[in-house]
């Protein structure tokens, strides 16, 4: 498992997330916002695709999403996918 496997688990868990809440990009930077994060729709669309973030900023996507918990069976199950 590389680095970028790691990224696309990243990208995958959020994407699903906002997926699956129906929130688009400037719709995050709003939540975040409410929060004191100052995310703009353009930067969370970078990081996200790229699966590149901070854990801090993860965590706060993660927050506002109001995401499933994440269990280590699904980070496996997505690794295996990559593969």
């Amino acid at each position: 498992m590389g680095k970028n496997d790691w990224r696309q688990v990243v990208q995958r868990v959020v994407k699903s997330e906002m997926s699956m809440r129906g929130v688009k990009y400037q719709g995050l930077s709003e939540r975040l916002a409410e929060i004191g994060v100052d995310q703009s729709a353009d930067n969370l669309r970078n990081k996200i695709n790229k699966g590149i973030m901070g854990a801090d900023l993860l965590l706060q996507v993660m927050m506002v999403l109001n995401a499933r918990p994440l269990s280590t069976e699904t980070l496996r199950e997505i690794l295996n996918d990559l593969e």
